[in-house]
């Protein structure tokens, strides 16, 4: 067997050859195969001469076999030398000697490296908890009252627009005393506060009474989506008609029975509310502390990267950027040119990361056990109307489920790390832990 030589830290090089009569036989074996089905003019199915399929797909099966076999070759001999090979190999021909019994090449290729596990005692990490308390659950209960709002016109003692208003207006807007497309309109409503306008036009309707006018300018950001008023000042007239008041559904029966309590009860809304925020803190927590211990791993881990696995790993990044942008209505997100620099750095921390935890599972058995799974299946299918149909979901797709094992290893990684790591705990509030995303 030919020795795999080291040319830098991950790549190696071993040479590999093809007796010519393997290739042989098994070329005279394909085109027999062939000549079963092969469909030639002049020639009933099933009736083609050997030497005429010999002379019209003779090359192409020679072809076809020779990197059949020269790839069956390289992985027997590299699995024979105890190597992983990261990635694909490249192969190099030799020049063909005249009388040469085999073909013969030269296969370069990364490996993965070899990892000693870093000492977890000296570092320190930080694990975040919660708890769900009263004061959560009302904030809660309020935004799901201001999600259900009416608004009505303000009394006219009363009509001066602020934050949370509804307030309708007729705005004209004229750069260098030219009206731009998107600057005008009638009738316009929006609310207050919420973001929808840019803060120097709602400032400029904030304070006024219905049936006021005002001029005032705004200056468009640099990076303003509209490109051709991006980075210029307009002049605004705005006629504001209507101030309307939000109302918001008193807590009772009535909003408990909208939000799913059958029977009306504020105290069952409110149990389901503290239910759910619990999940939702229970999610967030698990995310952000899985996120601190693998930052500690990275931090006592330093590791050489295949680079083929990396670029595999970019181009998977980008193939996702493109199915998100088409699904959010771009087109021919084919031909968007994306630089693959973009994801080098992310693409190098998952690389990074996932050998780095596929070691630790194995040096210390932190693979997902069935019952892990279970539990975390039923804990995502328990905010369900139909929990045990969400566990069949999960459980009728291997994909589904393996994405389900994936989180529970990392989360058993956590725990890992944790226990060994100087750990501190800390307490965030709710509106932190929300916030903090």
């Amino acid at each position: 067997m030919t020795a795999v030589e080291t040319l830098d830290k991950l790549q190696r090089r071993i040479t590999v050859s093809v007796p010519k009569n393997d290739l042989q036989g098994e070329v005279l074996a394909r085109l027999k195969n062939m000549s079963r089905t092969a469909r030639v003019a002049g020639f009933r199915p099933g009736k083609v001469p050997l030497t005429v399929l010999q002379k019209r797909y003779g090359p192409s099966v020679e072809a076809e076999v020779l990197q059949d076999k020269v790839g069956q070759v390289f992985f027997e001999a590299v699995r024979a030398a105890h190597v992983r090979v990261a990635g694909m190999p490249r192969f190099t021909p030799h020049d063909a000697a005249d009388g040469a019994e085999a073909f013969s090449f030269d296969a370069e290729f990364e490996v993965y490296p070899d990892i000693a596990l870093g000492d977890l005692s000296g570092v320190e990490v930080e694990r975040a908890q919660c708890v769900v308390d009263a004061a959560a659950v009302d904030k809660t209960l309020d935004v799901l009252r201001r999600q259900r709002r009416t608004f009505s016109d303000r009394d006219a003692a009363d009509a001066t627009a602020r934050d949370g208003d509804r307030v309708t207006v007729d705005f004209v807007g004229r750069i260098d005393g030219e009206a731009f497309a998107g600057g005008s309109a009638e009738g316009f409503a929006f609310v207050l506060g919420e973001g929808r306008m840019l803060p120097e036009f709602e400032t400029g309707v904030s304070g006024r009474k219905p049936g006021e006018q005002v001029e005032f300018d705004l200056h468009f950001p640099d990076d303003y989506q509209g490109r051709e008023v991006a980075g210029k000042t307009a002049r605004f007239e705005v006629t504001l008609h209507k101030v309307e008041a939000p109302q918001l559904p008193e807590p009772g029966p009535e909003l408990a029975r909208e939000l799913g309590v059958a029977d009306g009860d504020m105290d069952k809304l409110r149990e389901d509310i503290r239910r759910n925020l619990e999940r939702e803190v229970g999610a967030r927590l698990s995310a952000r502390n899985r996120n601190a211990a693998m930052q500690a791993l990275l931090q006592v881990n330093p590791v050489d990267l295949p680079s083929g696995v990396v670029q595999e790993e970019i181009e998977q990044l980008i193939q996702g950027a493109r199915q998100d942008l088409q699904a959010r209505g771009m087109k021919d997100v084919d031909k968007l040119p994306i630089a693959p620099d973009m994801f080098r750095e992310q693409a190098e921390r998952r690389v990074r990361l996932g050998l780095i935890v596929a070691e630790l599972v194995k040096e210390h058995e932190l693979h997902a056990k069935p019952e892990q799974i279970r539990a975390h299946v039923e804990e995502l299918a328990s905010s369900y109307e139909d929990p045990q149909e969400v566990v069949r979901w999960y459980y009728g797709e291997p994909q589904r489920l393996s994405q389900v094992e994936s989180i529970v290893i990392e989360n058993n990684v956590a725990e890992h790390v944790f226990a060994q790591a100087r750990t501190t705990e800390t307490t965030l509030s709710f509106d932190e832990l929300m916030q903090s995303a």
